[in-house]
């Protein structure tokens, strides 16, 4: 496109043209927003895209993430058809090896992924990998995973059938043309300068890959990822690929923790180093130049070939052959190695899709499943795990170098149930964390803050795996004195904002399903989409008569806080402030949980001073506490919130008032185990974007009655017309494992469902779970099975929670 007939308008402007960028435009154009403009400051592909290996595998353990996959695996083949362009799709499958039994039962948890989405996962042992590929060595290979439909494809040539696929169907390209600035209009348009021009679009989406940073710092924002050196070689031409009329499977291979496949008649290898990994750039924090293109780097062979060596002890006929070509590109990471697709924090109708370190494999998926957002205000899968706003302001710099670096080295280790890595750690950590450190806490990390998991009073290690282990004890007394005793447990965690104003009761009941508490009262509430669907939790007490307490999940402090900004019309006296890190927040709960705080505040406790689902702000020792009298275990209790100054006296005092009544720490595992016999839902598993209030079940908080608030009508129109999934919950035979969320629901072999998450109950000594299941099997005493790590395993439809089902204990 030449500077003449730039455009100066455009709905959507997508900066970067490489397959993530690539993707959006096509689905967004075969959506019918045909009036999107990609623009490349190189060629089409010239960043990561370009020099990518191309693998495109549906292995893969995220459930969400797999769908994203499996899209691309059924798209690419098809698309040199679609547009007639060169694409060069090669489904030979793909093998992953198992060296240690709990890698195979998690196979079985791929498998049963597989079987949800449509993809067939085989698990085979040695001899059948021989069969499949015999010149290759499977010395210590106890089974592998052979994923049928996998893949590889030239990663040029798919990017740009993506994108002339998008201009058939209208979308506009502009390529040589750099991005030079993006300014928000007063109007709420974006202003995109560029050496071509300047363009007006109501859109903005960040695509611009291994440069995502570069974009955003231009919209006055960062983005927690960096680029990692990566690198693969090609060999001489390999005799027996001639002798052969069937294609290598991809093998992925945790020994020399890499992949090798057949690339035409060569081999193709790439190395992920397990140490010493390298990002690109250090010396801008590994970010490149915003006007370089097509660049490489010099391969620190000396530290790849320990991995290559031991490809060679794998595949011996390899051994003797010379390299034709070494690639060492970047690949961008992020601390959990998932893209960012979706909004950009607290900046209306500017987007992220970017991030990915298995770009080619997620562009088509990632685009497809973006246009959805952006077109019809939400995905048809659960987002929540690819949301930009997972991550809060901390997260780019040192936390997410340290996660990225690690995500690299662990790529063909499997992360185990349990499992705490080392890097980027305490990054978040509350002045009670050594504290409850000494005392035995087990952390593991979300967003950056450090929470117990359980406590290890006698020094015990997990042994970490997908099965019950000796933390199962533990924790089932950590349980039994929460529900015999009283229990304190750290919940600083919490995402917590300041809302205020004499405007801030009308603004809050907009947005709400719920309508507002009455002075002193707390309500849960949901926030909604236009078309129903849910877009977030809170709890909100209200202190003052204009004076509100938000509270939401650890992963959704940004997520929410745009969503209340974003709320405020322009002549409302509303103020919001995130007070996140400036607030801690312990729970005392439990049926003692009343006589042991009024051993510390001179408050009136008693129900007709304090009752159930209230919040006052108390005295404890002199320090300022705001009591809440809700609990997530399903039981009498408190949460006390306090200035983080404050947290280890508050504690401190807690627990010593504590001791006469036998009073026990306890930790997450212990809280899902009580909520699961509460049969309490949680955001992100129950409720995503996916689904509706309806649904999930959630309408007693949806007031019919209130005047009209976002998703009011949109809800309503669902329910009247019916829905044909719903939330189950079900009790399933004991084992020694449980539910974890993403297992396959069955009935007589066919898939009629999804769990959701699950866990054990200590105390009612039953294995629970949560499931979106068709509608004709959520009815009471229902029975089907789940596939738990390849077993499938009986389960019933429970008509109430198995503990205190008349909700009793919470209002004692």
């Amino acid at each position: 496109m030449s500077e003449q007939n730039f455009p100066s308008q455009a709905k959507v402007v997508i900066v970067g043209g490489g397959v993530m960028g690539a993707g959006l435009a096509y689905h967004l154009s075969m959506e019918g927003w045909t009036d999107c403009l990609l623009i490349e400051k190189g060629e089409l592909t010239s960043g990561s895209t370009w020099h990518a290996a191309g693998q495109c595998p549906n292995f893969i353990a995220d459930y969400n993430m797999a769908k994203i996959h499996n899209y691309g695996v059924s798209l690419y083949p098809k698309l040199e058809e679609l547009t007639g362009q060169y694409v060069s799709w090669h489904g030979c499958g793909g093998i992953r090896f198992a060296y240690h039994p709990a890698e195979i039962e998690w196979f079985h948890r791929v498998a049963g992924i597989g079987k949800l989405i449509g993809y067939d996962c085989e698990i085979i042992d040695p001899e059948k990998i021989k069969s499949l590929v015999p010149y290759i060595n499977i010395e210590g290979v106890i089974a592998g995973a052979w994923t049928l439909a996998d893949g590889h494809v030239d990663p040029a040539g798919v990017c740009n059938a993506m994108a002339k696929g998008a201009h058939m169907h209208g979308a506009q390209i502009s390529t040589r043309n750099r991005v030079l600035n993006i300014y928000l209009r007063p109007s709420g348009e974006w202003e995109v300068l560029t050496e071509n021009g300047t363009v007006i679009a109501e859109h903005v989406v960040n695509a611009a890959g291994c440069y995502a940073r570069e974009i955003s710092k231009m919209v006055g924002t960062d983005l927690p990822m960096i680029n990692m050196k990566h690198t693969y070689l090609v060999t001489e031409s390999v005799q027996e690929f001639f002798d052969n009329d069937h294609e290598m499977p991809v093998i992925r291979d945790p020994y020399p923790s890499s992949y090798y496949r057949q690339e035409q008649k060569s081999a193709l290898i790439g190395i992920y180093e397990t140490e010493n990994s390298e990002e690109c750039w250090s010396h801008r924090g590994g970010w490149p130049e915003w006007d370089s293109e097509n660049e490489l780097f010099d391969p620190e062979m000396d530290n790849i070939m320990p991995f290559i060596e031991r490809v060679m002890e794998r595949v011996p006929m390899w051994e003797q052959l010379g390299i034709k070509r070494v690639v060492c590109g970047a690949i961008p990471h992020t601390p959990d190695s998932n893209p960012y697709i979706g909004p950009a924090a607290g900046i209306k109708n500017f987007w992220h899709c970017n991030g990915a370190s298995i770009g080619i494999a997620s562009g088509a998926g990632c685009g497809k499943y973006l246009a959805q957002w952006m077109i019809y205000g939400d995905a048809e899968i659960n987002m929540s795990g690819l949301d930009p706003r997972r991550f809060s302001e901390f997260a780019p710099g040192e936390y997410t170098k340290q996660k990225s670096h690690e995500d690299y080295e662990h790529m063909y280790k499997l992360h185990l149930p349990g499992e705490e890595r080392p890097a980027g750690r305490r990054f978040r950590a509350t002045p009670l964390y050594d504290k409850l450190k000494k005392k035995g806490a087990i952390y593991t990390e979300i967003n950056g803050w450090e929470r117990a998991k359980w406590f290890s009073l006698d020094g015990r290690e997990e042994e970490i795996g997908f099965r019950h282990n000796n933390s199962f004890s533990v924790v089932s007394r950590e349980c039994a004195a929460v529900r015999e005793r009283v229990g304190i447990m750290e919940l600083s965690t919490f995402a917590k904002y300041e809302v205020s104003g004499r405007d801030a009761e009308a603004m809050l009941n907009r947005i709400s399903a719920n309508s507002m508490p009455r002075l002193y009262g707390i309500a849960l509430t949901h926030y909604l989409a236009e078309n129903g669907r849910l877009n977030g939790e809170s709890t909100i007490t209200r202190l003052d008569d204009n004076f509100y307490y938000v509270l939401s999940g650890a992963t959704s402090e940004e997520r929410d806080l745009a969503i209340l900004n974003q709320s405020v019309d322009k002549n409302e006296n509303v103020h919001i402030s995130n007070v996140t890190n400036e607030w801690g927040a312990l729970l005392l709960a439990g049926p003692q949980s009343r006589k042991v705080l009024s051993t510390v505040t001179d408050e009136d406790l008693c129900n007709s001073s304090f009752p159930w689902l209230s919040g006052k702000i108390i005295d404890i020792q002199g320090r300022k506490v705001r009591a809440l009298r809700v609990s997530y275990t399903g039981d009498l209790g408190w949460e006390l919130h306090c200035k983080k100054s404050d947290l280890v006296d508050v504690y401190a005092a807690v627990f010593a008032a504590g001791e006469d009544f036998a009073i026990a720490d306890f930790g997450s595992y212990t809280l899902n185990s009580l909520r699961m016999e509460k049969a309490y839902k949680g955001w992100g598993a129950e409720m995503t974007n996916e689904i509706s209030m309806v649904e999930a079940g959630l309408m007693r908080f949806f007031r019919r009655d209130k005047e009209d608030f976002r998703g009011k009508q949109s809800t309503l129109d669902i329910e009247r017309k019916g829905v044909s999934i719903s939330l189950v919950y079900f009790e399933v035979e004991e084992g020694n494992n449980d539910v974890v969320g993403g297992e396959a629901v069955l009935v007589d072999g066919q898939t009629i469902g999804v769990t959701t998450s699950g866990g054990y109950g200590h105390i009612t000594r039953k294995s629970l779970g949560f499931a979106y299941v068709d509608k004709k099997y959520s009815k009471p005493n229902s029975e089907f099975q789940v596939l738990l790590l390849g077993a499938p395993r009986k389960a019933k439809v429970l008509a109430e929670p198995v503990w205190d089902p008349k909700n009793l204990r919470p209002r004692a």
